[in-house]
């Protein structure tokens, strides 16, 4: 039996709002992951009298494809869509089965108004948080558009293809069998990727805002809320809504809630957004600020949106180690989330770059999957809790190097190698090896702004105890600004201090 009883007892439920029949075609070997395939769904099968199986030939073996009778909907599994994308298999047996998608409509009519054929594939490792976004909203497009196909792939069940398609980074999307793109993408960011996004005058037509803020991760979205709970007019402008969170796997210091992963925070922040009827514009990056009889904000489309006050929560993101080698194999072997992209380096040497808690949970996670992990500390000591460093050295395949300083990442098509200095002696060395995991901290997005606001030397958005900058109107919060920790719960409390000093100013002015 494939599936534990909670499990069973959990899908049980949801196999109970299909609206209509599914058809499973199943193309099997002789190999294990066959055998566990074909044991998940005759599984299924007996769980609902919705669901058959037939046997069929299809391009992968082990695969199996959810159909309507009669009708081939495009949408594939190659290998067992266990793990993260569990939900990957339920959404698509409901959504086959006639379940309407909890998806804007407007959304849904750009999906079905895709002409020509598009054909894509989707790379997966299972411990993947990031890839069943991409999964869901490819099986969603193949359901609801006929000439749109999808298949997902279980990398570990297809080696031989990921080693030849040169697959280092999860998920990775083909379209046509030419690279579409790597990393987390929504729906929406799909959509604007095939050249099919909201159009600029549609954004400049907008009525001015009494508050606009400009970021959706945990600060904006706190900042959204307590702005609206006031009445007044609110928006949110972001480049991806949910910010560096949807990266996040496991958050467990986040008060009141033992435990709970980046993605399912985010939903539920956009969720508590939308309550409120915040004018949520997502997918739109800013390019420029100016204060003029309002504030305008300028985006990178061309559009302009213009507010009485402004709140940036634009965050950080992973800072580079600007070394030779980083940018030309970023997802050619240098990666920077190890979760998703560690079960790649099944069995191969890898590198983290960084003796931080980050760094050095990086490496216990990687030691547990990979061959060998070399740590590389630039400082003297590591830098990491003691409970992280005591669990580190405990373990065999991992050696540490501190006091050294990465100078290039070495490879000819992906990955091969890195060198460092010791900064104690000036002697180089060279480590063979296939992956590097770059875990050095954040990097304010600020850069934007220019000379606009006053910001220190890191490029952090310097604000007072009421969350404002220097520009009056013009407010902060989050990893972006001066403030001394840079964790989700005080980004969420500056978010709410900026919303209560922009609505404050209002008043007063």
């Amino acid at each position: 039996m494939l599936l534990d009883a909670d499990i069973k007892a959990q899908l049980a439920q949801y196999l109970q709002m299909m609206e209509g029949d599914v058809l499973l075609k199943v193309s099997a070997g002789s190999d294990d992951v066959s055998r566990d395939m074909l044991a998940l769904v005759d599984e299924l099968a007996t769980m609902s009298s919705h669901i058959k199986v037939e046997h069929a030939e299809l391009e992968r073996t082990p695969s199996f494809s959810v159909n309507r009778p009669g009708e081939d909907t495009g949408v594939t599994f190659a290998g067992i869509p266990l793990g993260h994308e569990f939900t990957s298999l339920v959404l698509a047996l409901l959504q086959v089965s006639g379940r309407a998608p909890k998806v804007d409509q407007k959304v849904i009519d750009q999906v079905k108004a895709i002409k020509d054929e598009y054909r894509f594939e989707t790379y997966v490792s299972l411990s993947c948080h990031n890839c069943p976004d991409v999964v869901q909203a490819l099986n969603l497009m193949s359901i609801l558009n006929p000439g749109i196909s999808h298949v997902m792939i279980d990398g570990a069940a297809f080696k031989d293809e990921v080693e030849s398609k040169q697959v280092m980074a999860v998920p990775t999307v083909f379209l046509n069998g030419e690279t579409f793109g790597s990393g987390r993408m929504s729906l929406e960011e799909i959509l604007a990727k095939m050249g099919s996004g909201p159009d600029a005058s549609e954004l400049s037509d907008k009525d001015p805002y009494d508050v606009l803020v400009v970021g959706g991760g945990p600060a904006g979205s706190s900042a959204a809320i307590y702005a609206a709970r006031k009445g007044i007019r609110t928006g949110i402008v972001a480049e991806r809504f949910g910010g560096q969170v949807m990266d996040t796997l496991g958050i467990e210091n986040f008060i009141s809630v033992k435990h709970t992963e980046g993605p399912k925070l985010v939903a539920s922040l956009e969720e508590h957004v939308k309550e409120y009827g915040v004018d949520i514009m997502n997918l739109q990056r800013a390019k420029s600020l100016t204060k003029k009889d309002l504030i305008e904000l300028e985006l990178d489309n061309g559009a302009v949106l213009k507010s009485k006050t402004v709140i940036i929560s634009t965050g950080a993101r992973w800072r580079n180690v600007n070394v030779p080698g980083e940018a030309e194999f970023k997802n050619k072997g240098v990666a920077y989330c190890p979760h998703c992209d560690g079960p790649l380096f099944e069995g191969k040497d890898v590198a983290v770059i960084g003796g931080g808690n980050s760094g050095v949970e990086a490496a216990i996670d990687l030691a547990g999957i990979v061959k060998h992990v070399t740590v590389i500390e630039f400082n003297p000591e590591l830098k990491a809790d003691q409970v992280l460093q005591d669990r580190l050295h405990s373990l065999q395949n991992v050696t540490v190097v501190t006091n050294a300083q990465t100078t290039e990442i070495t490879g000819t098509d992906k990955v091969n190698g890195i060198s460092y200095v010791d900064r104690a002696t000036g002697e180089e060395h060279h480590v063979e090896l296939q992956g590097v995991f770059v875990q050095i901290g954040l990097v304010p997005n600020t850069e934007w702004l220019g000379d606009t606001l006053e910001r220190t030397r890191f490029g952090e958005i310097v604000v007072d105890k009421h969350g404002a900058t220097d520009l009056p109107g013009v407010f902060a919060a989050g990893d972006c600004t001066d403030s001394a920790y840079k964790q989700i719960i005080i980004s969420m409390g500056s978010g709410a201090t900026a919303a209560l000093g922009a609505f404050d100013y209002l008043i007063r002015n």
